[in-house]
Protein backbone atom coordinates (compact mmCIF):
# COMPACT_ATOMS: atom_id res chain seq x y z
CA UNK A 1 0.00 0.00 0.00
CA UNK A 2 1.58 3.27 -0.71
CA UNK A 3 0.87 6.18 1.43
CA UNK A 4 0.01 9.86 -0.34
CA UNK A 5 2.19 13.07 -0.25
CA UNK A 6 1.04 15.27 2.70
CA UNK A 7 -2.53 15.61 3.95
CA UNK A 8 -4.86 14.96 1.62
CA UNK A 9 -3.09 13.22 -0.96
CA UNK A 10 -0.30 15.46 -2.45
CA UNK A 11 -2.36 18.52 -1.29
CA UNK A 12 -0.45 20.02 1.35
CA UNK A 13 -0.12 23.52 2.82
CA UNK A 14 1.77 24.82 -0.21
CA UNK A 15 -1.14 24.07 -2.16
CA UNK A 16 -3.69 25.43 0.40
CA UNK A 17 -1.89 28.82 0.45
CA UNK A 18 -1.73 29.07 -3.08
CA UNK A 19 -5.77 28.29 -3.80
CA UNK A 20 -6.22 31.28 -0.68
CA UNK A 21 -4.12 33.75 -2.55
CA UNK A 22 -6.41 32.75 -5.54
CA UNK A 23 -9.38 33.42 -3.78
CA UNK A 24 -8.02 36.63 -2.43
CA UNK A 25 -6.86 37.92 -5.98
CA UNK A 26 -10.51 36.89 -7.47
CA UNK A 27 -12.39 39.14 -4.36
CA UNK A 28 -10.51 41.77 -5.43
CA UNK A 29 -10.69 41.54 -9.11
CA UNK A 30 -14.04 41.34 -8.87
CA UNK A 31 -14.66 44.40 -6.30
CA UNK A 32 -12.11 46.33 -9.17
CA UNK A 33 -14.95 44.97 -11.57
CA UNK A 34 -17.84 46.71 -9.71
CA UNK A 35 -15.63 49.46 -9.50
CA UNK A 36 -15.05 49.67 -13.72
CA UNK A 37 -18.66 49.00 -14.00
CA UNK A 38 -19.47 52.38 -12.46
CA UNK A 39 -16.84 54.16 -13.68
CA UNK A 40 -18.27 53.16 -17.45
CA UNK A 41 -21.46 53.95 -16.68
CA UNK A 42 -20.37 57.81 -15.98
CA UNK A 43 -18.31 58.34 -18.77
CA UNK A 44 -19.09 59.76 -21.95
CA UNK A 45 -17.35 58.58 -25.48
CA UNK A 46 -18.36 60.62 -28.55
CA UNK A 47 -18.10 59.24 -31.81
CA UNK A 48 -18.69 61.57 -34.97
CA UNK A 49 -18.61 61.46 -38.73
CA UNK A 50 -18.27 63.51 -42.06
CA UNK A 51 -16.01 66.17 -39.75
CA UNK A 52 -18.71 66.23 -36.77
CA UNK A 53 -21.91 66.45 -39.00
CA UNK A 54 -23.23 63.92 -36.30
CA UNK A 55 -22.00 63.64 -32.81
CA UNK A 56 -23.14 60.50 -31.00
CA UNK A 57 -22.29 60.39 -26.99
CA UNK A 58 -22.49 56.27 -25.53
CA UNK A 59 -21.31 55.60 -21.64
CA UNK A 60 -18.43 53.65 -21.44
CA UNK A 61 -21.16 50.25 -21.49
CA UNK A 62 -22.48 51.82 -24.82
CA UNK A 63 -25.60 53.38 -23.69
CA UNK A 64 -26.86 55.80 -25.69
CA UNK A 65 -26.50 59.00 -24.18
CA UNK A 66 -26.89 61.89 -26.96
CA UNK A 67 -27.54 62.94 -30.66
CA UNK A 68 -26.28 66.07 -32.20
CA UNK A 69 -27.22 66.97 -35.55
CA UNK A 70 -26.75 69.97 -37.11
CA UNK A 71 -28.26 71.68 -39.81
CA UNK A 72 -25.87 70.86 -42.59
CA UNK A 73 -26.45 67.30 -41.80
CA UNK A 74 -30.57 67.28 -41.49
CA UNK A 75 -30.45 68.75 -44.89
CA UNK A 76 -28.97 66.20 -46.17
CA UNK A 77 -32.21 64.16 -47.00
CA UNK A 78 -33.34 61.26 -44.64
CA UNK A 79 -31.12 58.21 -46.29
CA UNK A 80 -28.00 60.59 -46.06
CA UNK A 81 -28.71 61.56 -42.45
CA UNK A 82 -29.46 57.38 -41.52
CA UNK A 83 -26.04 57.00 -42.90
CA UNK A 84 -24.32 59.62 -41.14
CA UNK A 85 -26.03 58.82 -37.80
CA UNK A 86 -24.55 55.19 -38.44
CA UNK A 87 -21.13 55.86 -39.33
CA UNK A 88 -21.32 58.52 -36.01
CA UNK A 89 -22.52 55.48 -33.44
CA UNK A 90 -19.99 53.07 -35.19
CA UNK A 91 -17.45 55.28 -34.42
CA UNK A 92 -18.72 55.78 -30.35
CA UNK A 93 -19.30 51.55 -30.47
CA UNK A 94 -15.35 51.39 -31.51
CA UNK A 95 -14.36 53.56 -29.25
CA UNK A 96 -16.30 52.39 -26.22
CA UNK A 97 -15.37 48.72 -27.27
CA UNK A 98 -11.40 49.46 -26.91
CA UNK A 99 -11.67 51.65 -24.02
CA UNK A 100 -13.50 48.50 -22.22
CA UNK A 101 -11.20 46.07 -23.64
CA UNK A 102 -8.19 48.44 -22.00
CA UNK A 103 -9.72 48.92 -19.29
CA UNK A 104 -10.37 45.15 -18.32
CA UNK A 105 -6.98 44.44 -19.73
CA UNK A 106 -5.77 46.58 -16.71
CA UNK A 107 -8.60 45.26 -14.59
CA UNK A 108 -6.82 41.38 -15.11
CA UNK A 109 -3.70 42.05 -15.54
CA UNK A 110 -0.95 39.63 -13.89
CA UNK A 111 -4.11 36.73 -13.11
CA UNK A 112 -2.82 34.47 -15.70
CA UNK A 113 -6.36 33.58 -16.65
CA UNK A 114 -6.61 31.62 -19.60
CA UNK A 115 -8.75 33.15 -22.53
CA UNK A 116 -8.25 36.71 -20.95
Amino acid sequence: MTQGKGFGGGFGLGKMKELADAFKKAQQVQEDAKKLQEELEQMEIPGECAGGLVRVVLSGNQEPRSITISADAASKGAEELSKLVLEAMNDAYEKSTETMRERMEALTQGLNIPGL
